[in-house]
């Protein structure tokens, strides 16, 4: 019985210390590259600071939340796209946040030599990401 209980508490100072660990370095990630604040530069929205934080949070969350229960994902299609939508759109976001931070685009297109198809190429990508998101929600994750 002592054994027992001994190990789950070793198990819960693992989990909580690898649950800090990975929460600290993903507040770094997002801190040290100005994720969130580039994001609310670009959209003018600085009025919403208060929104954008606690979405963070609550993603974060719902997150954390879907990976311990088990969720039965047998919902309609029309639900799923929408749910593949929002995957998309956090993740063209989330690329494109890091891609103008990291200055990734500037230089491809000198290279290549596409200074001038810029936004074609930006579209490119973020509709790909969109379209691939629908695509694993609606085909994959349906079976």
């Amino acid at each position: 019985m002592l054994e027992n209980l001994l190990i789950n508490l070793l198990q819960l100072i693992i989990g909580f210390s690898g649950g800090l660990a990975v929460g600290g370095g993903f507040v770094a990630f997002i801190t040290v590259l100005g994720i969130i604040p580039r994001l609310i530069q670009l959209s003018k929205s600085y009025k919403l600071i208060k929104v954008y934080s606690a979405c963070v949070v609550m993603g974060l969350l719902f997150g954390s939340y879907l990976s311990f229960a088990e969720v039965n994902l047998k919902h309609p299609v029309l639900l799923l796209i929408i749910w593949g939508l929002f995957h998309g759109i956090f993740n063209g976001l989330l690329a494109a946040a890091l891609t103008e931070v990291l200055n990734v685009f500037p230089i491809i297109t000198r290279r290549i030599r596409l200074e001038k198809s810029l936004l074609i190429l930006l579209m490119a990508i973020m509709f790909g990401k969109v379209i691939g998101s629908l695509f694993q929600w609606t085909i994959f994750v349906k079976l």
